[in-house]
């Protein structure tokens, strides 16, 4: 054999290894929603600015089995909510901010190992953006986050707010999000930002440096002229409750957040782009594309040959007859890591396709007294991407 054939034969080989150790579990399954809900709660954590991000749907999943333990490579779309990463409020309990409202989406790619039973991100790879969607007329419009006009909106606001409020004076923190809407009596904003207690001396006023400073999100809605606020603060210790355990753990500190108010024109605060680039490989494109999607692919049925008729005189129901062969039998697009009987005798005949038995219990019921019906191909059920937890982005 020259080199260039033990080259091929070498490279085959190492291919359908690679492809035996992957696994694709089902995207709604637990061990895909375990993974996909670490993921979330810690893009979150790396995410300072704006708003918390909720699973919406799992696009793909991939579990590599390695000797130093499983590694996953998920893709998954996150929605934005209404709860400020400051908040206190179980992700759970905020709302999706609804597509009228301009919806933002994350979708990321996240790399995770699991060591015993622990799973932790090793690298991700994050892109956000306004959801594609046509807006109605007269709905919210989502402003450029260094809008002049709309900051002194911001600023007016605040100002009322300081007014109505004894013995605190709060400086903004953030802005988090600035719309504009037109009404009968024209023009209104829309404004959401982040306020601290503020330490002033005469007419300047600046953030108290203390990690125990009051700190609030307000709503204001108007014109410069007329306008509403409504801010709600913050607690400022944040209890941390344990999934499993109904006593609350120790109270932690809220993140710090700094005066973040010049985007050069982004309308919405973005994911925290990437981590580990030098792991960026092992992360596929969907992140860095738009509207990509993994296209199922479709089942190869093995034809099924009829059964001979038995006598007409002693129906009896046979299970799955001898003769028959065995119309459960289809070919799985993707090699599975612990199919046992395939591993030794694989030949190149067999790269790509392995058989797959599949539950015949409505199914394996035959008359004897007629030929067994061909009801056609059976579709392999979807393994990716899961259901939509929301809305379609």
């Amino acid at each position: 054999m020259n080199l260039l054939s033990f080259t091929v034969v070498l490279g085959l080989l190492v291919g359908v290894w690679a492809q035996l150790n992957v696994r694709r579990p089902l995207c709604d399954s637990p061990e895909a929603e375990e993974a996909a809900l670490v993921a979330q709660d810690y893009l979150n954590a790396q995410h300072q600015h704006g708003y918390k991000y909720i699973l919406n749907r799992i696009e793909d999943i991939k579990v590599h089995t390695k000797p130093d333990g499983d590694e996953y490579d998920l893709e998954v779309d996150l929605l934005e909510t209404d709860c400020h990463v400051l908040d206190p409020t179980p992700l759970a309990n905020c709302t999706v901010r609804p597509k009228v409202l301009t919806a933002v989406e994350g979708d990321c790619d996240v790399v995770l190992k699991k060591v015993g039973d622990a799973l932790k991100v090793i690298a991700f790879k994050c892109k956000t953006e306004e959801s594609t969607e046509d807006f109605c007329l007269g709905c919210p419009t989502l402003l450029p986050l260094n809008d002049t006009t709309a900051l002194d909106f911001v600023r007016v606001s605040l100002e009322t707010f300081n007014n109505i409020t004894v013995n605190t004076t709060h400086v903004l923190l953030e802005v988090g999000r600035m719309s504009s809407q037109i009404v009968s009596g024209g023009p209104i904003f829309i404004a959401e930002y982040v306020v601290v207690e503020g330490n002033c001396t005469e007419d300047v006023c600046v953030p108290l440096a203390d990690a125990m400073a009051a700190r609030g999100i307000c709503t204001a809605k108007g014109t410069i002229a007329q306008h509403t606020v409504d801010c709600k603060t913050f607690s400022t210790l944040i209890p941390i409750v344990d999934a499993n355990s109904t006593a609350p753990a120790d109270p932690v500190l809220p993140p710090v957040v700094h005066v973040h108010t010049h985007k050069h024109g982004l309308r919405l605060h973005k994911l925290t782009a990437h981590h580990n680039p030098h792991l960026n490989s092992l992360l596929s494109a969907e992140s860095a594309e738009s509207a990509e999607v993994v296209p199922v692919v479709p089942a190869v049925v093995v034809p099924v040959p009829a059964a001979d008729p038995a006598p007409a005189a002693d129906p009896v129901l046979v299970a799955d007859p001898a003769p028959v062969a065995d119309p459960g039998l289809v070919a799985d697009p993707v090699l599975v890591a612990d199919s046992d009987s395939a591993g030794d005798s694989l030949t190149s005949k067999d790269i790509g396709i392995l058989l797959k038995k599949r539950d015949l219990s409505a199914a394996a019921a035959v008359m004897v007294d007629g030929p067994a019906a061909q009801t056609g191909p059976v579709p392999l059920v979807p393994v990716c991407p899961g259901k939509v937890r929301f809305f379609d982005t």
